[in-house]
């Protein structure tokens, strides 16, 4: 755990240098209008706060940091360093390492940066300003949620407490609306949750997403897009707690919301894998109609995908597989494993966790429709694949060594053994000259 933090805060110091400096490379070839380079430092402030925003909504993660960054140097030069304008450029940047980057430590730091700030200005002209309790909020909560990535919980739930015991009291006292504060209550509720769930405490947590849940609907609506993680992570601690329905439930709703808005093929069929894979897990007879649905349905969406979404299609349809293993529908499995055989080989190549896991499926599938020849062969071939990737002794490679071994022990795969007494050659020294490794070969199955 130690060497990546020291990574991330080298970094951490790199960005904030290139941020900061006056003349990087990339800048001096740009030819800036004299209305940019004379700007005063509020007009820029106010340009690098939107900018960042901006950036975040893009995905652009490493150039909104980059402007948070700025908004600190700004805000230092337009209210000096004891305002409490700093403090929130601080919790600004301690959440957008947080949330952007998952920094967790960076984010610390920044927050206690801020809270120092923010101790130091709050004096009597100051209490009446709303904005400041907002900030106080604000830095709360996020460095509850650092402290939360940090495993540290006991910090975080006092920190995530005085958020909201602060936010109650300026909604009570009229400084912060309705709307507002339920927004807020949200994100503190969701932050609560999330500390019992890390903790396993599923039953704790349970209450937490479900209050966070009712403030999104109220604030934003049923059918807001917001309501969808919620609704998953609802879901999650549903299905930890055993409570297959309400989980099936949760993640149909979300599901619905997905649907209704314009959202990506990608996007649609991981949100169909989320029913399909709740309602296998349930083994209850009324979900296997679900399951099967939505299975169908996220394979449906990737069905021509390519890239990553290829990936994803024969990761679902693994899955899918094995389903149709459990529910008895062993032939049905077998077809469509061996028809995808050769696409991972393309996709992932010979070589590959997802060849070796397709021939222990096969290996399975065989072995239940009594064929113990062919179960021990494909065995054999997982076997192989897995000794080149993990080694002799890696615990998946042990474990399917026991299965070939009891699998040499069927009457008629023994009979074959000892016919053929010879060892035949070890499987990395066998490569045939005219078949290239990550190429597919005909018949590979066979």
């Amino acid at each position: 755990m130690q060497e990546p933090q020291e990574t991330h805060i080298s970094n951490h110091l790199d960005e904030i240098v290139a941020a900061v400096s006056l003349t990087p490379r990339k800048r001096v070839s740009n030819k800036l209008p004299l209305t940019a380079l004379f700007q005063p430092p509020r007009e820029k402030l106010q340009s690098c706060e939107e900018k960042a925003k901006s950036y975040s909504s893009r995905h652009e993660y490493k150039q909104a940091i980059q402007e948070l960054v700025r908004c600190v140097a700004l805000t230092r030069i337009c209210y000096g360093d004891r305002h409490w304008k700093l403090a929130e450029a601080y919790v600004n940047l301690a959440r957008g390492y947080l949330q952007l980057k998952g920094l967790s430590l960076q984010a610390k730091q920044h927050a206690e940066k801020a809270r120092e700030i923010l101790t130091n200005s709050v004096v009597p002209p100051f209490t009446d300003n709303t904005d400041v309790f907002r900030c106080s909020i604000e830095l709360f909560h996020t460095r509850g949620r650092a402290l939360l990535s940090l495993q540290k919980f006991k910090e975080a739930a006092e920190n995530l407490r005085k958020a909201e015991r602060l936010s109650k009291e300026l909604l009570l006292c009229g400084r912060l609306i309705k709307e507002e504060w339920l927004e807020t209550q949200a994100r503190i509720k969701l932050s609560f949750a999330q500390m019992y769930q890390g903790q396993k405490k599923s039953k704790e947590a349970l209450p937490h997403y479900q209050e966070a849940l009712e403030c999104i609907e109220l604030s934003r609506g049923e059918k807001s897009p917001e309501c969808v993680p919620m609704l998953r992570e609802l879901a999650g601690a549903e299905q930890a707690l055993k409570s297959h329905d309400a989980a099936v439930s949760h993640f149909l709703q979300a599901h619905r919301i997905t649907l209704s808005r314009a959202w990506s093929e990608e996007e649609a069929a991981v949100s169909a894998h989320y029913v399909a894979h709740a309602a296998a897990a349930s083994e209850k007879p009324e979900h296997h109609d679900v399951a099967e649905q939505y299975f169908q349905e996220s394979l449906s969406h990737l069905k021509d995908a390519e890239g990553t979404g290829k990936a994803k299609f024969l990761s679902i349809q693994d899955e899918y597989c094995r389903f149709l293993q459990v529910t008895g529908q062993e032939e049905r499995a077998t077809s469509i494993l061996r028809e995808s055989l050769e696409a991972k080989v393309e996709v992932f190549g010979d070589l590959s966790p997802e060849v070796a896991e397709t021939y222990r499926l096969l290996s399975g599938a065989d072995l239940a429709q009594g064929n113990h020849s062919g179960a021990h062969k494909k065995m054999n071939k997982c076997l192989q694949i897995q000794t080149l990737l993990y080694g002799l002794q890696d615990k998946r490679t042990l474990a399917t060594q026991q299965s070939v071994d009891i699998l040499a022990k069927a009457p008629e795969v023994a009979g074959k053994l000892r016919q053929c007494p010879k060892a035949r050659p070890a499987f990395c020294t066998s490569v045939a000259q005219h078949t290239a490794l990550g190429k597919a070969r005909p018949h590979a199955v066979d």
